[in-house]
């Protein structure tokens, strides 16, 4: 029997969240221990080579608007309100809360205890609470572990996360959106998670945590990824999800320090998490190794991959349930990664935007003003499943690149992305993951051997001597030349067959760039004023 699986548990037990009359609790079990639960309980299949296959039902990507900050006096004054960040009455959370309460007496709960931060001083204890053990297996997979058995037993977690996706809210009596929800509780230090199975949920409503705490201890919270050469030059990498993140910074020359979430403070960069979360729709050995041999291993937790149940191999192609197929699997699974999740200042900072328009172009030079423009621009295309009811790539600006998921007003992000760029002399580069020759639907996306021939010519320095174009309508410094890239392709408007429908269209988006800052006025740093682009 696995040391953990008994109802003893650590000091800090369930009875401080509120929990009465619950069934068996299974506290931080490990890897092979939450494999036996899973297939007991019927939770998921075990596939060929040893990954565990899981649906998430309805919902196969995140839920944006199902998602509330409960308004509560200690952190009231410091949420950025509106679209993104919903309010949520106190007495409403109360009630949401003991009718959750309710739902869960008799029921078995898998708990992992466990923590967010890799720099020791900016470390977070959490708990997760889940009713599935494949979702408890998610949190031990996508977070820190806690492997010793004394730091375990003296465990007092900062925040707690509750995810009971079979537990529905009635909207007329809760005050919700819909049957689900994602309620955000600064003050009780609580996060309530329910109607929705997509693992996705448990990991960004932690991140929010994060993007609310750490600024306010000069600390810059970033929805990116990080990796580091071989001489020891780090790069970090911007991007929603979809943009390119993970496969970018999965670089078999370089060493990966985290694919998602990281800290930017006063000693380099730290990682928030301690797994990875790929997309693995379409994954091809050969262009993505690393990732693509994670979905063969035993610990990794794959959402909505297609499996042949009598066979147990995978089809990583199909899409039949969503584009947005998933893996989660600790950081260890990748021979390369950085162990400890730290590393120096980034040498250079990289802006992914998947332009669907197919008018920006493959690379440009960022000066520190113009990258603090794209910075809380975060001009980019929401990808077909990734958010749900979204089918198709939509253009969309999403502040910091992780709007959904910043707590406080963006540009208190971007004052301090401008001032650790400028401290640290770091070269800044927007790359477009995104559609050439035409829009999406007429043009094609740029293929990810062309986008990594661009990324390592931009790390390696090969484009720090390169002649440079401004484009009229962007006001973006293009290199003219690229190794192992044709020229034509850097210059979008020359591979649109209607040169004109090009000019056209780019005007339209710089005119939304505009439209998008406007929100702002009155907060914008002058550095970003300054950038703004050419024409209007």
């Amino acid at each position: 029997m696995d040391q953990h699986d008994d109802n003893s548990g650590p000091q800090h037990g369930l009875e401080h969240h509120g929990f009465r009359n619950i069934g068996r609790v299974y506290w931080t079990l490990t890897t092979p221990a939450l494999y036996e639960r899973i297939v007991r309980r019927r939770e998921g299949l075990i596939s060929h080579l040893g990954p565990v296959v899981v649906r998430t039902g309805d919902h196969t990507g995140r839920s944006p608007n199902d998602k509330f900050i409960v308004r509560e006096p200690s952190s009231a004054d410091h949420i950025w309100w509106g679209d993104v960040n919903r309010p949520f009455k106190q007495e409403h959370y109360k009630r949401l809360y003991s009718r959750l309460l309710a739902y869960v007496q008799g029921k078995d709960i898998f708990v992992q205890d466990c923590s967010v931060g890799a720099h020791p001083d900016y470390r977070l204890p959490i708990r997760v609470i889940t009713e599935d053990a494949w979702q408890s297996l998610f949190a031990r997979n996508m977070f820190i572990q806690i492997k010793d058995p004394d730091q375990l037993r003296n465990h007092v977690p900062e925040f707690r996360v509750l995810c009971f996706p079979r537990f529905h809210a009635i909207p007329e009596i809760d005050h919700t959106n819909s049957e689900t929800f994602i309620v955000v509780n600064f003050g009780e230090k609580t996060i309530l998670i329910g109607g929705s199975a997509y693992g996705g949920e448990i990991k960004k409503s932690v991140f929010t945590i994060l993007n609310y705490l750490l600024p306010r201890t000069a600390v810059l919270s970033m929805h990116c990824s990080a990796n580091v050469g071989r001489e020891g030059d780090t790069a970090i990498f911007f991007g929603l999800s979809g943009t390119g993140k993970t496969s970018l910074s999965a670089d078999p020359d370089r060493s990966l320090i985290g694919d998602d979430e990281h800290g930017w403070c006063d000693d380099g960069i730290f990682n928030f998490e301690g797994g990875c979360y790929a997309k693995v729709i379409r994954l091809s050995p050969e262009a993505e190794p690393d990732i693509y041999q994670c979905t063969r291993r035993f610990g990794t937790v794959l959402e909505n991959v297609a499996i042949d149940t009598y066979t147990r191999r995978l089809d990583l192609d199909d899409d039949s349930l969503t584009e947005n197929t998933r893996a989660c699997y600790p950081i260890t699974h990748l021979p390369n990664a950085v162990r400890d999740g730290l590393s120096i200042h980034p040498n250079n900072v990289v802006l992914l935007t998947c332009d669907a328009f197919g008018l920006m172009p493959p690379v440009a030079r960022l000066t520190p003003e113009q990258a603090m423009y794209h910075f809380l621009s975060g001009y980019t295309a929401i990808v077909g499943g990734t958010e749900r009811g979204i089918d198709e790539p939509q253009a969309t600006f999403s502040a910091c690149f992780g709007a959904p998921f910043m707590a406080l007003a963006p540009t208190i992000y971007a004052d301090m992305f401008g001032e650790r760029i400028r401290t640290h002399n770091a070269k800044c580069w927007l790359i477009n993951t995104g559609w050439i020759a035409g829009p999406y639907g007429v043009g094609r996306r740029i293929d990810i051997a062309s986008t990594r021939a661009i990324v390592r010519a931009a790390l390696s320095g090969a484009l720090d001597n390169v002649p440079l174009s401004q484009d009229p309508n962007f006001g973006l410094h293009v290199p003219t030349t690229c190794p192992g890239i044709d020229d034509k392709l850097l210059r979008p408007r020359d591979s649109w067959n209607d040169p004109k429908q090009y000019d056209r269209s780019a005007r339209q988006l710089v005119g939304r760039f505009a439209e998008n800052l406007k929100q702002f006025e009155g907060n914008l740093p002058e550095a970003i004023k300054a950038a703004d682009m050419p024409a209007t």
